[in-house]
């Protein structure tokens, strides 16, 4: 544990020289989100109302606590408490795994304990392989709002549904966290209180806050982000005479022009495939275990972020979280996955900020960095469904039709144990194993 959090803080300690500029990096200034962008959206929240007219202000109505949440720090100036705040946010996520993986290797040795103190490692070396990008803009804050929520799950699942409803109203993707509940008691409880927070947050924000849900149409005209899977499409097809172009566009760097609608029709498309498959797994799924629910999670948001129009740099935060989750309960199977994440975020910092301007410029380098940062998280999605869909429906079905007398042997019946073994187990905290 000492070399863990020795790691953590030595990592840490250069992210905050880094956005501090004691250490610079190479490339574009990825602090000035924070201190142009981030600090102007705080003067007109600070008056009570949502940026007006404001296209560049995509986010959920509680986006606004993580905006003002440096006046809780007033002796400092804005960016150096919003970095601050990032760090204190980082440090509560690696604290929360860490007590995660002390107490659920508790009753066991040797390989549980190595396992789930590696759910650990994946947040102190993926964290800072993002470089100062992920103190700089506000994802980390949600991430470990996220963490706490599947943490939580398994003993407090009306926390966990409240946490999830908090973070999907910082960013939307947190809503994701629920797909993978335990069908039954737990997954009324999560969805109820999910639903119960989100209500009463969204009444609270909109009664206060002018504007407080005009971000759902600011959205509409985006085109494709020059990061994502489907910009692919045009950096190639720069190099044969294509006469589009790579533009400022809603905050974001992205290619305007012919077949773009096209392209980003394409991807909403795919998003909308992988929902359904995602609601067909849902569906199929016969075994639920400790990791299920953050195994579902992560195979979701990687489907998401794949199939989205945008691929943000900071978007690897969100993965990184998961994965540590996913690596840290002792049942899960997404060991890979979580490991091509985190190579993927090695590859995101050398693409931005190191050489964004090849990756604009559509050159040989750059292309070679999408090609494999997105191949990895291609990759790791595939992985990740398919390890998801082999555990929960494909592996219980062989065990069933394999034992003697099929489902129904024993006097357990269908409530017998949940490995179907025939005897009935007794069901951890928060009845995360379950059929």
């Amino acid at each position: 544990m000492r070399l863990l959090i020795a790691a953590w803080a030595a990592t840490r300690t250069v992210l905050l020289l880094c956005v501090f500029k004691v250490i610079t990096v190479p490339g574009p200034d990825v602090t000035s989100d924070v201190s142009v962008i981030y600090q102007g959206w705080y003067r007109v929240l600070s008056t009570g109302v949502f940026p007006p007219d404001d296209v560049t202000w995509q986010y959920p109505p509680a986006a606004a606590l993580a905006i003002l949440s440096p006046a809780l720090l007033p002796f400092l100036e804005y960016p150096a408490a919003f970095y601050v705040l990032a760090c204190a946010a980082d440090a509560a996520a690696f604290a929360l795994l860490l007590y995660a993986s002390r107490r659920g290797t508790r009753p066991e040795r040797g390989r549980g304990r190595g396992r789930s103190r590696a759910g650990v490692w994946v947040w102190v070396a993926g964290v800072p392989l993002l470089g100062p990008t992920v103190y700089a803009r506000y994802d980390l804050m949600v991430t470990a709002v996220a963490v706490a929520a599947l943490l939580a799950l398994s003993r407090s699942p009306r926390t966990a549904g409240a946490l999830a409803a908090f973070g999907a109203l910082l960013k939307v993707w947190p809503a994701l966290l629920l797909v993978g509940t335990p069908r039954g008691r737990v997954t009324r409880a999560v969805w109820g209180a999910a639903v119960a927070a989100a209500l009463v947050l969204t009444a609270a924000f909109a009664a206060a806050m002018p504007g407080a849900l005009d971000f759902l149409t600011h959205q509409r005209d985006r085109g494709t982000e020059v990061e994502s899977v489907g910009a692919l499409v045009f950096h190639v097809a720069r190099h044969f005479g294509w006469e589009g172009q790579v533009l400022l566009n809603y905050g974001s760097v992205e290619f305007l022009g012919p077949y773009v609608d096209l392209v980003s029709t394409a991807a909403l498309l795919c998003t909308a495939a992988a929902f359904g498959w995602m609601l067909r797994w849902r569906l199929r799924a016969v075994e639920w275990t400790a990791s299920t629910a953050a195994d579902a999670a992560f195979a979701a948001v990687l489907l998401f972020t794949v199939t989205s129009r945008v691929i943000s740099p900071q978007y690897m935060v969100w993965l990184v979280g998961l994965a540590a989750v996913c690596v840290t309960l002792r049942t899960g199977r997404q060991g890979l996955p979580a490991v091509l994440v985190v190579v993927a975020t090695g590859v995101t910092l050398l693409e931005f900020p190191l050489n964004f301007g090849s990756v604009v410029a559509s050159d040989a380098l750059g292309v070679t960095l999408l090609v494999v940062r997105n191949g990895l998280l291609v990759a790791a999605a595939v992985l990740a469904c398919a390890r998801l869909w082999r555990t929960t429906v494909t592996e219980p079905l062989h065990r069933t039709e394999g034992a003697p007398g099929g489902a129904g042997d024993g006097e357990d019946g269908e409530d017998g144990d949940e490995r179907g073994r025939g005897a009935k187990a007794p069901e951890p905290e928060g009845g995360l194993v379950s059929r």
